[in-house]
């Protein structure tokens, strides 16, 4: 099995990892990208904006035999109509104003691999002609240039709008249209895969903790408000949702009545927020001290051992001396995992989440702790 195969079989194995959901709506998606990602048709994702075209188009091509080339994304409404043709197949030294020297253009820094064309919907009728000319004869040339170059590359289109409608209104060609509808794919909206809201939510809070920006959890009574909101803008809604959420409420629990208006539905009520909730940082179980037991678990994988004194000389400060020896631990896992909080985490057999929690309490950064903790370990 080549290399190329091996990293598509792995991303087709992890799909139900970056493809978050238990909707039926979701999993129809997975089956289907699984059918064609092996494959070399052109697809077409169709969706409203925000439900995560580019997403979709980025695990076809990490899940085919083109792996190991490029991705390269274009977005055809955000060029100017005049600029497009340069972007997309390149120019050459002198071709207009301001070429000074010859530039490749997207379809040559994709060869080998994937050209996402994102809202092919505004592409201009006449870069249609000459995008319709590549899909068919996989050559092209570059603006100011006469000589023919060939293309070894996918090309996976996107929109937001109903290009069937499109081709009735003039708008688009109706020849460019069926070269690209070779393999139709449909995005759910968010509201049509209510299911997924809470895995979606958890992934974006574990990101952002990750990144040490702050983390949150959300109540049932929140989840249940979200789930009923209709979600416009879906999941890059839901995205910038729980980022407002975490800069607002950093570190603790948010209930309903936390959310912002728009998002607390009229068909339930919407209690006051409980009193003394504690930031999740100090919501520690059995007498302010987290059950330990993983951390200090014998076992060969443990990075560092726990002391364990036979007799003790003096009184000791046992909740302080079970921080450091945790803080410590934390540590050298991370050191010994490369700083990566998930491995880290694991072979602390400790949620990811906790461990980033622990990080925050204990206030463990890489650039700092690890040559801190290494100068303490040789004292």
């Amino acid at each position: 099995m080549t290399a190329k195969n091996t990293t598509a079989q792995r991303h087709l194995k992890h799909l139900d990892q970056r493809l978050v959901g238990i909707s039926d709506a979701i999993a129809d998606v997975r089956t289907l990208v699984t059918k064609v990602a092996p494959t070399e048709a052109t697809v077409l994702l169709q969706g409203e904006s925000g439900t995560g075209k580019e997403v979709i188009a980025r695990l076809v091509h990490d899940c085919s035999e083109r792996a190991g080339g490029p991705f390269i994304p274009v977005n055809c409404g955000a060029i100017p109509s005049e600029l497009l043709e340069s972007e997309l197949f390149g120019h050459e030294k002198g071709a207009f104003t301001g070429a000074v020297a010859a530039r490749k253009g997207r379809f040559e820094l994709a060869e080998g691999g994937t050209l996402f064309l994102d809202e092919i919907g505004d592409m201009p009728y006449e870069m249609q002609v000459k995008l319709l000319r590549v899909l068919q004869e996989r050559t092209f040339e570059r603006v100011g240039g006469g000589k023919a170059i060939k293309c070894n590359v996918r090309v996976i289109a996107a929109t937001h709008q109903h290009l069937e409608q499109q081709v009735e209104d003039g708008k688009f060609r109706m020849d460019l249209y069926y070269r690209l509808n070779v393999f139709p794919l449909e995005i759910p909206p968010l509201r049509d895969r209510t299911a997924d809201i809470a895995g979606l939510a958890q992934r974006f809070i574990d990101s952002f903790a990750e990144q040490g920006r702050g983390f949150i959890r959300l109540e049932a009574d929140a989840m249940a408000h979200l789930r009923l909101y209709p979600w416009p803008g879906n999941v890059r809604e839901l995205g910038n949702l729980i980022e407002r959420l975490i800069i607002l409420h950093t570190d603790k629990v948010v209930f309903a009545v936390d959310l912002p208006a728009k998002y607390q539905s009229t068909d339930l009520a919407v209690a006051e927020r409980p009193h003394n909730v504690q930031p999740l940082v100090d919501q520690l179980p059995q007498d302010e001290t987290e059950d330990l037991s993983p951390l200090f678990a014998p076992a060969p994988t443990s990075p560092v051992a726990p002391p364990t004194p036979s007799h003790i000389d003096e009184p000791i400060d046992l909740k302080q001396h079970m921080a450091d020896t945790e803080r410590s631990l934390i540590i050298s896992a991370l050191e010994q995992t490369g700083w990566v909080n998930a491995h880290a985490a694991k072979l602390l057999t400790v949620q990811r989440t906790t461990l980033v929690e622990k990080m925050r309490k204990y206030n463990i950064k890489q650039e700092a702790d690890s040559s801190e903790f290494r100068r303490s370990a040789t004292k």
